[in-house]
């Protein structure tokens, strides 16, 4: 910083005037440190101006620079760097399916190391922390080509998806209680905060009609929730309630069941099993269920449903919930069921509730598992208390 004399603070008597040649200014100027920096911020100045009034349109109001984002971003540039770009509309977050595409190389899952349950991945062991995002989708061997996309499929060594997408778990000798919340997708503020806002032990289940929806599934995976996918199933009203062209009918085919529920299978990879949406009708038709549970046990994948089908078997990993949590929509409503989730663990050693994105669910849900352990429980994913029946 420069330093004043106190000589140079006070006035000069005035003295004739005299002319300073351009040598004398300059060498004053540059002697002067304040004068020295302002030049130089003008030059700089003056030239982006320059620069501005060469590369601007001749025929627009104001100069303007362009740049050619095609060659600044080059052909390494990922999918969507385009639409990245435009103003973020007010609302919801957009979700665009070509972003989140399958990666044909699959970056390998980051363990941080710590907690107590252990898995297994091909050729590898690591730890896992409850914290620790869930390997990426899909894991090598088990998937397969389908005729609508990639299908789940039991690997060579015999290690099932069930086995692969399941969060990692080990009892601690406390009740166990299970939350699944469901119809995810659809609202991207509501799947985001079901992502972000719930525990990671809290199973999330997905629409398989959402856009976006390996971008979904991929983002929950990374914050440590395990994932359903939602088998569309005709219930009692319909069509006066329909859930879609691939609902699965009790009076269809074999063939066509099959074929409709690979379509849903197709639609994203992540997932440990499959939950029914409504279904009242389906659920009850033996030969119906039958084909579903057969199909889904040859692809090695779980059957959790809401509790509609709690009496029946199927060869393959069942669990069924003991109560919707959200059948009435009001926090007092909501807590109340959840209590009454805590009583049945206490009563049985275990129990699992279903619920719905709805806000109030996602609010008291996320309150509720929040302090659900201090009161002695341990809060586990709806994955392991699958039983194969």
């Amino acid at each position: 910083m420069p330093s004043f004399s106190k000589k140079s603070l006070n006035p000069q008597p005035a003295e004739p005037a005299r002319r300073l040649d351009a040598a004398a200014i300059a060498r004053t100027a540059i002697a002067n440190p304040y004068m020295s920096a302002g030049g130089a911020a003008f030059l700089l100045l003056l030239t982006i101006v320059t620069m501005i009034a060469v590369g601007g349109d001749p025929k627009a109001g104001q100069p303007s620079v362009r740049i050619s984002l095609a060659r600044v971003a080059g052909p390494l540039a990922p999918p969507g760097w385009r639409e990245a770009l435009a103003p973020e509309r007010a609302g919801d977050p957009l979700v665009s399916e070509a972003v989140f595409q399958l990666s044909p190389t699959p970056l390998e899952p980051q363990w941080n190391g710590g907690g107590e349950a252990v898995i297994t991945l091909p050729g590898q062991s690591a730890s896992f922390a409850a914290g620790d995002p869930l390997p990426t989708a899909p894991i090598a061997g088990l998937s397969g080509p389908g005729p609508s996309g990639p299908l789940p499929i039991i690997g060579a060594d015999g290690r099932t998806p069930f086995e692969g997408y399941a969060r990692p778990f080990t009892p601690n000798g406390r009740p166990k209680v299970s939350l699944i919340i469901g119809g995810l997708g659809l609202n991207a503020k509501a799947t985001r905060q079901a992502i972000e806002g719930l525990a990671p032990e809290i199973t999330l289940s997905f629409v398989p009609y959402a856009e976006g929806l390996q971008g979904w599934i991929d983002l929950a995976r990374a914050h440590g929730h395990e994932v359903l996918l939602e088998a569309p199933m005709e219930p009692t009203d319909y069509p006066d309630n329909d859930p879609g062209p691939y609902t699965l009918m009790t009076t269809a085919p074999a063939a066509e069941t099959v074929k409709k529920l690979e379509w849903v299978l197709s639609r994203a990879t992540g997932y440990f099993g499959v939950t029914n949406y409504l279904g009242s009708r389906f659920m009850t038709s033996d030969p119906a269920l039958a084909g579903f549970t057969a199909a889904l046990s040859a692809r090695g994948l779980a059957f959790i449903d809401d509790g509609q089908a709690a009496r029946r078997a199927g060869g393959l990993p069942r669990a069924s919930a003991d109560r919707i949590v959200d059948n009435q929509l009001s926090e007092a409503a909501v807590d109340q069921q959840l209590a009454a989730l805590e009583t049945s663990a206490q009563q049985h050693g275990q129990a699992l509730g279903s619920g719905f994105a709805y806000p109030v669910t996602l609010t008291q849900v996320a309150r509720w598992s929040e302090s659900v352990e201090q009161r002695g429980y341990q809060l586990t994913p709806a994955s392991a208390l699958a039983t194969r029946r």
